[in-house]
Parts: structure tokens; sequence; C-alpha cells
């Protein structure tokens, strides 16, 4: 148990489903489950609380929709078209696609619980979707701005350890000059430091390796910084390390962004994974091969590399309503 938090009981971890609601059967059902989510799955009591409104937000409709408080036996018979009933009056009642999937989410949930502990299993769930997500658009920096946070004076002009500005501009310059995620320009050691005109070896997420040019600009940065690096460091041990000498904190690099933002006037999507964003998005817009770009960021996926595509397409529109004379 995380120290200080208090182990929760029945009484405060399961909020009572009245009589008018459901069966007797099933009001013990649900707050069995209840408690579990708090006790057992160890579930923040704001989530514990969603799931319990969003189950008795499905037994009143359950109810109104069956003519009488639903019993465990009655989740057995529920079909997909009661479901899908459910859902759009949510909908109707003005449930957005995110907490619509989470009352999805915690219903399955609650059945799944039902069928372990009475053996009620409830086959309409199986065949509904939820509501399709729409994924948000990554949100790239301007080719000016990702070069003014690149460059080290930007960072901390006339610091009192230039040697943190550069160390900072280099992982920024790895960001965005070679599309690196933040855990993988800290994961570089020593002897991985980059050289202009070569390439990077890259283990990244599922530990599918990928190889990365290296543009003479990034390699410079990393020069500088290695140059007013004060520590000795080890060929197998981190490049980019901290004050003390010690490895690299990602929050540093993200303070360091934050700093910037102000600095700079940027937006709060500003953050060191957009300069990997706008990697990508600053490549396509310049002609680049989209398959090329997937090697290039690691996608498993051709489709997750696509989302650039909308990127570009949006700017394309944006700077044809703004510049058409008919638009």
């Amino acid at each position: 148990m995380p120290p200080g938090r208090q182990a929760r009981t029945r009484e405060d971890a399961a909020p009572v489903i009245g009589p008018l609601l459901a069966a007797a059967d099933l009001r013990a059902g649900a707050e069995a489950w209840l408690t579990s989510l708090a006790t057992e799955r160890r579930l923040s009591d704001k989530t514990v609380e969603a799931y319990g409104r969003d189950l008795r937000q499905f037994l009143t409709f359950l109810r109104d929709h069956l003519g009488d408080p639903p019993a465990v036996a009655d989740f057995a018979d529920l079909r997909p078209t009661d479901i899908r009933a459910w859902l759009a009056a949510r909908r109707a009642d003005g449930l957005a696609g995110p907490s619509l999937s989470r009352a999805l989410a915690a219903i399955r949930s609650f059945t799944r619980f039902l069928e372990k502990t009475t053996g009620t299993r409830t086959t309409a769930l199986t065949v509904v979707r939820g509501p399709k997500k729409r994924h948000a658009l990554p949100k790239p920096l301007s080719r000016d701005a990702a070069l003014r946070v690149i460059d080290a004076e930007e960072i901390d002009p006339g610091a009192a350890e230039p040697w943190i500005a550069a160390r900072d501009a280099a992982v920024f310059a790895l960001l965005y000059g070679c599309g690196l995620r933040i855990s993988e320009a800290l994961g570089l050691t020593r002897s991985e430091a980059p050289e202009p005109d070569t390439t990077l070896r890259i283990t990244g997420k599922g530990g599918k390796t990928r190889l990365v040019p290296v543009l003479p600009a990034v390699a410079e940065a990393v020069a500088d910084y290695l140059r007013l690096c004060p520590y000795a460091l080890a060929a197998d041990g981190p490049l980019f390390v901290g004050a003390r000498g010690g490895p690299l904190n990602p929050r540093l690099i993200q303070r360091a962004m934050a700093r910037l933002r102000g600095a700079l006037g940027l937006p709060d999507s500003a953050t060191p994974h957009a300069l990997r964003h706008s990697f990508a998005t600053h490549l396509l817009m310049n002609g680049g091969d989209l398959r090329a770009i997937q090697e290039l960021l690691g996608h498993a996926s051709l489709s997750t590399t696509q989302v650039y595509t909308e990127i570009d397409e949006s700017r394309l529109l944006e700077a044809y309503h703004a510049a058409h004379p008919r638009a």
C-alpha cells in the first residue's frame, strides 16, 4: 500500500445502489464490484465514483427500458439493441465520446465481475463497439520556432553555466534534427555521440532498431556540449548528464522547454516531443517520402505516420483560405 494511504472499507468505497434502481441481488453485486475497484484494484476515489455514476445511469436506463428494476438474470438476456439504445440515450444527453467510452468500459467491467462471481454472462456487450476515438493531430512547431529552440543562446542567454545551455540545445537538436524521442536521446552513451554525416543506431519502442542520419548541425550541437561539459564521461556511461554528473533527468529537459515557451512566446503545445512532430511534419512539407519518414521515426505501422499528412493538408487549407481571393 502506498505510504500515507489508508485502506478503504466497503462502506466508504461503494456508493449505494438504491432499491428503486435494481433488485437486491444486482444491488449486492454492484456494491461488491465497486468495493473491489477501490480495495483490490486500488483505483482512485474519483475513478470509483465515476464508475459508480455510470452504473447507476445504466441501471436507471434499464429500469425504464425494461419496466422494472433489473436483476442479475436480466443481464444475461440483454441484447445488442438494448446496449445501443442506452448509448444513443447517453449521447442524446450530451455525453461526449471519451465519457461515453468510459461509461461503456465501466459497464463491461461490471458484467465481467458478474460473470466471475455469479456465472451470468452478458454476451450483448461483446458485439457492441464503442464510439470511434477522434485522434488529436500532433502540434508541431513552426520552422523558425524550432530553429530558435535548438539555439543555446535562446535557451539561456548569458547563462552562468554555458555547458548546461549547450547540453539542452544538443538534446533539442537530436529531437528535431533526428526525430528522436526524449528517452532515446537521453539513452545514448558517450561512445554513441553522433559524428557528422554518419548514422545513429536507435533502439526504440518494442526493441525495434532503426538507423537515423546525423545532420552536421546536430553533430555540431553535441560537439559544443562535449567541449563545454566539465565531467569526464565514461564511454559506456550516459552522453547527457545533470549538474552533478549523473544521468540527465528528462524533467530537466521539459523544464528547459517550459522556460523557452515563456521566453519565446510559444504555445503550451511546444513540448520536447513536439520537436519530433516538427521533424516529421517539416520533412513531409518539403517533399519527404512517407515510407522513409516512417522508418526514421521507428513507427511499426504506416497508419501512425499518416497522421502527419493530415497536418500538411490542414495547413494547405489554412493557407488557401487566408490567401486565395475567391476563398
